[in-house]
C-alpha cells in the first residue's frame, strides 16, 4: 500500500504531517506505522487514535509510539528540536482535559514549550485572576470551554497575546456537543479572538505554531 505521505510538509510549513487516525481500518494504520518505522528523519504525529483502535493494532509497531490514551494521540520517532515561543493550554473544566491534552502533546512535539493550565472557568473565576499574571508571558494563549465557553471571551479581556479558543463538546441539552460553546467563542465581543473547530485542540496547537513561526522565525 502506498500511503503517499507528504515527506515535504515539514520543510514548506515547519510541521510535519499528522496521521488522523479515527474511521481508519487496522490494516490501513498497520501499513503506515510501517512505512513510517523506515523513516526515523520523519517524527510523525497520530491524531484520534482511541484507546479501543490503538488496542486493535499490531503491537509490533505501536511499541515504538509513545502513546497518550487521554489525549488519543500517538508519537513515532520523538518530538522535533526546541523552538522559540511558549503556549499557554487553559481549560474551563477538567472535563475539557482531553481536548487541551491534544493540544498540549500538539506543542510539545513540535518542540514548543508550554504549560497546561486547568480547571480555571467562570464559575470559579478567582482561580482564573490568582493565574492572569502567570497566563499574559505566555505569547499565545489556547482556552478549551465547553457550556457556555465564556473563558475566552474574558481571557481576551485581560489578556494581550493571541487568544485561541477549542469549543468542547462538554455540557447537557442545549450545549449540542459544542455547538453552543462555538457559537458563543465566534460571537465574542473579545477583541481578535480566534476560534477552532469543536474538539480540535490539534488545529489550536499548529495556528499556535503559524504564529510563531512568524515572531519567531527559525
Amino acid at each position: 500500500m502506498n500511503t503517499v505521505y507528504d515527506y515535504q510538509r515539514r520543510e514548506r510549513l515547519g510541521m510535519p504531517e499528522a496521521i488522523f487516525c479515527e474511521g481508519k481500518d487496522a490494516g490501513s494504520l498497520n501499513d503506515i506505522l510501517q512505512e513510517l518505522l523506515a523513516s526515523p528523519d520523519h517524527p510523525t504525529l497520530f491524531t484520534r487514535l482511541g484507546q479501543a483502535q490503538f488496542d486493535t493494532l499490531d503491537s509490533r509497531l505501536t511499541a515504538h509510539l509513545d502513546y497518550d490514551a487521554l489525549s488519543a494521540t500517538g508519537i513515532l520517532h520523538g518530538a522535533l528540536p526546541p523552538r522559540p515561543g511558549q503556549v499557554a493550554v487553559v481549560t474551563a473544566g477538567t472535563s475539557d482535559l482531553r481536548v487541551a491534552r491534544e493540544a498540549a502533546r500538539t506543542l510539545g512535539f513540535m518542540g514548543i514549550s508550554h504549560t497546561l493550565i486547568g480547571d480555571v472557568g467562570v464559575a470559579g473565576i478567582w482561580r482564573l485572576l490568582e493565574r492572569i499574571e502567570a497566563i499574559r508571558q505566555y505569547d499565545v494563549v489556547i482556552v478549551a470551554a465547553g457550556m457556555d465557553a465564556a473563558l475566552p471571551t474574558v481571557l481576551a479581556g485581560l489578556v494581550g497575546k493571541c487568544v485561541i479558543g477549542v469549543p468542547t463538546s462538554v455540557g447537557y441539552g442545549v450545549a449540542a456537543g459544542g455547538q453552543t460553546a462555538l457559537n458563543a467563542m465566534l460571537a465574542s465581543c473579545g477583541q481578535g479572538v480566534l476560534v477552532t473547530n469543536i474538539d480540535n485542540g490539534f488545529g489550536a496547537a499548529c495556528a499556535a505554531l503559524r504564529i510563531l513561526n512568524t515572531c519567531h522565525p527559525v
